[in-house]
């Protein structure tokens, strides 16, 4: 059985840094998203690895899990939200406490998702894919980000439901700075590798494969576990992203997902926009998602607002959900059960 965090109004946000913190050139920029959430009726404790960021880390791995730790067994702390996401995220694993986590949303993305992935296959507690801290600085948040509190606020046996985005990003315009922190000028267009309408349904799991993928035959990566033991053999739909890979890396690493047993029983994969997908001797990445289909025989379906090109959906690992792609447009329906 999973286990679902519910996020009450005017619960206390644990701000750590398990991956990155944030130089000091850029405390203005975490303030201010503090302050944001303050102005929503959230109560914000940062703690020092946050603030810290040297030699890609925030602080030594033992230092940054045991903050993360201590967050978790706070009773006054009831959801944490990274500043954002990083590079060395993997060196904390062997020091998470992850007997002892305590029922509360762990929200983020990009290297975060190693950690939330853990976290779900590993306790069965439910993690939340999506925004990070910084992201939520200005004024207003797009209606596709907006709802991480609609999602993080739904109770165990509801649903909630989400539809694809409007707009994206194409790229960032930190120079010209608006009300919205995301400047969405590219419509958005969900695809297929095969099909106009797919319709899949199962267990959510998923992060950004440039880390999960070293997850692969660790303690921290045990699927099968997790199939056995928390969703009775039910069905997967994977959601991955990538940041960094060309091509050819990223078919090596579905090629080893995929030999490690990850896709079986897998009801889909979901693929969100790429900044990288660099082709490699005429090799795209519309060639992976195909040969990919076609040798696991299940559909696939990229171009998702997933990831490092925002905005993005929250999605739940560990919850039920019903994907639907018609005519260019996604709806997801997450069910807590």
């Amino acid at each position: 059985m999973i286990n679902y965090p519910f996020l009450e109004k005017g619960a206390t946000v644990g701000v750590t840094a398990p991956s990155s913190g944030v130089p000091s050139e850029l405390h203005d920029v975490l303030k201010t998203a503090c302050n944001r959430m303050e102005e929503k009726g959230y109560k914000v404790i940062i703690r020092e690895t946050t603030w810290k960021q040297d030699k890609a880390k925030s602080a030594h791995a033992k230092e940054r899990a045991d903050e993360f730790n201590r967050m978790m067994l706070d009773e006054n702390i009831h959801i944490i939200i990274p500043p954002w996401g990083g590079e060395l995220l993997i060196e904390t694993l062997e020091y998470i406490d992850f007997n002892n986590l305590q029922n509360k949303w762990v929200l983020g993305y990009s290297d975060i998702s190693m950690l939330l992935l853990s976290i779900t296959l590993k306790t069965g507690l439910a993690t939340a894919h999506g925004t990070n801290l910084v992201d939520l600085r200005e004024e207003y948040s797009d209606e596709t980000t907006a709802m991480w509190e609609s999602v993080l606020s739904t109770k165990k046996g509801e649903s909630i439901i989400q539809h694809s985005s409007k707009k994206y990003q194409k790229e960032w315009q930190h120079d010209k700075p608006t009300p919205c922190v995301f400047h969405l000028t590219e419509q958005t267009n969900w695809k297929s590798a095969l099909n106009n309408l797919v319709k899949i349904q199962g267990y959510l799991l998923g992060g950004c494969i440039d880390v999960i993928r070293h997850l692969v035959g660790t303690p921290y990566g045990d699927v099968q576990n997790f199939k056995e033991n928390y969703i009775k053999g039910q069905p997967i739909i994977w959601f991955l992203e990538n940041c960094e890979l060309s091509t050819t890396d990223l078919r090596r690493s579905l090629v080893q997902m995929k030999l490690a047993g990850w896709f079986e029983n897998c009801s889909g994969i979901m693929f969100g926009r790429s900044p990288a997908n660099t082709p490699v001797n005429n090799y795209t990445v519309e060639d992976v998602y195909k040969e990919l289909s076609e040798e696991i025989q299940i559909p696939i379906i990229y171009d998702i607002d997933c990831g490092h090109v925002p905005p993005q959906i929250t999605f739940i690992n560990g919850a039920y959900a019903e994907i639907q792609l018609e005519n260019g447009r996604g709806t997801v329906i997450q069910h807590f059960r």
